[in-house]
């Protein structure tokens, strides 16, 4: 009897329905100009216009509202205009357009390094730097905080070398573990600045000083903070006075500068080292010139603009304030990143639906594997676009769909 491929794909979704995972994808359509409102396309909905229903989107990564800037849109219309659409191959064959080469050398001086690395999105920058590296050191041990992003995780077991998890964010653990790895061995600890799920931070200089006790480099991921902390938007590492000490900076063009693409930022001969042997980028075509371009604007306003990083955190303070009088179980954060617990997946799924459904408010459900089971979580990003009378209703619908789901809410 023949192997029953349709029947073992129904089961592996049926599994994933039954637990409440199934992930829908909603088909929204920004409007220039009116971000956070978006149109919600729904076949059910009475909504037949081109705008479809309108929603509120409140959990976009686009933190600082960079992807509506009229530098960024001017840039690359222009862009499209001066050499057409895509690059047409990759870095090595025709692919590196002097959009490209300005772009990296824009982020290496955002980080004070001798060079930087362009590749196509900040999954592929983690996965191909990290599973090169661990090609290019023979031996090398990694050293992984537990709450590292998959792009991180699958970088090091593509790496196939030796890798110790320690405890998140626990120094202690941390340095148990390089205490006791051979001395000899070459070594990477792989952090990030910003846990994007919990909003929580890392000790950036206590794991430079334990780094440079037991000689081992540093590569730290910037994705949800780079453009919102530091000087110039630098990121963590800069906020913490620690960027120089720091071997290897990875980030994304995607959130706060609001276009798409990731990078790498350190020395001259490591970033030649990825460039020259990392098959993620040596074998896949090379970013649009129009992107390089609208990432380029983007990066310069950020870097001379304090207006947008500061009305970032004040709106979400203002939204944690509104969290806390509510009563609802918002999640310690001392970032821009606001999340509410829920607990269980369904249930996260449910709220999520009820929210887009019955008030036109779109925050996705954070259900396993992105979250540990049992932690499933309402993920909201407030932006400087978000107004007091957007958080009002967006508390107000909360509360509605909390009691009515009947979730426990704080004393």
């Amino acid at each position: 009897m023949a192997f029953s491929y349709k029947t073992s794909f129904a089961d592996a979704l049926a599994a994933l329905r039954r637990e409440g995972r199934y992930r829908v994808f909603a088909d929204i359509l920004r409007e220039r100009g009116a971000f956070p409102k978006a149109g919600l396309h729904d076949p059910d909905s009475s909504y037949t216009d081109n705008k479809g229903k309108p929603i509120t989107v409140w959990c976009s990564n686009d933190y600082l509202n960079m992807g509506q800037h009229p530098k960024v849109l001017a840039a690359m219309h222009e862009a499209v205009d001066a050499v057409g659409a895509g690059s047409g191959g990759t870095r090595n064959i025709s692919g590196t357009t002097h959009y490209h080469v300005e772009l990296e050398r824009e982020l290496a001086d955002l980080h004070g390094k001798d060079a930087a690395l362009l590749f196509t999105s900040g999954f592929v920058s983690n996965d191909a730097t990290l599973s090169t590296l661990a090609k290019v050191l023979p031996g090398l041990i990694i050293f992984s905080d537990e709450l590292n992003h998959a792009s991180m995780i699958e970088g090091i077991r593509h790496g196939g070398t030796a890798k110790y998890v320690f405890r998140h964010n626990d120094m202690e653990h941390l340095e148990e573990l390089l205490k006791a790895a051979n001395p000899a061995a070459p070594k990477l600890i792989a952090f990030e600045s910003v846990y994007s799920m919990e909003g929580e931070f890392s000790p950036t200089e206590a794991i430079c000083d334990l780094a440079e006790k037991y000689g081992a480099l540093t590569y730290i991921d910037e994705v949800h903070s780079v453009g919102m902390y530091g000087p110039r938007g630098a990121g963590v590492a800069a906020r913490d006075g620690t960027m120089h000490r720091v071997d290897i900076i990875e980030g994304t063009l995607a959130k706060a500068f609001g276009v798409m693409g990731g990078y790498i930022a350190a020395s001259a001969e490591l970033v030649d080292c990825i460039r020259s042997f990392a098959p993620g980028f040596i074998f896949t075509t090379s970013l649009a010139p129009a992107i390089a371009a609208g990432v380029l604007a983007s990066i310069r306003h950020v870097k001379s603009s304090d207006v947008e990083r500061t009305k970032l955190a004040e709106r979400a303070a203002a939204l944690k304030a509104r969290f806390a009088a509510a009563r609802l179980p918002l999640m310690h954060s001392k970032s821009h990143i606001v999340p509410l617990m829920v607990g269980d997946a369904a249930l996260c799924k449910s709220v999520s639906d009820s929210l887009l459904k019955d008030h036109g408010i779109y925050v996705q459900p954070i259900n396993y594997p992105t979250v540990p089971r049992g932690t499933e979580r309402l993920r909201f990003t407030p932006s400087p676009a978000h107004s007091d009378a957007m958080m009002d209703a967006l508390v107000e619908a909360l509360v509605i769909v909390w009691d009515a789901h009947k979730i426990a809410r704080a004393a």
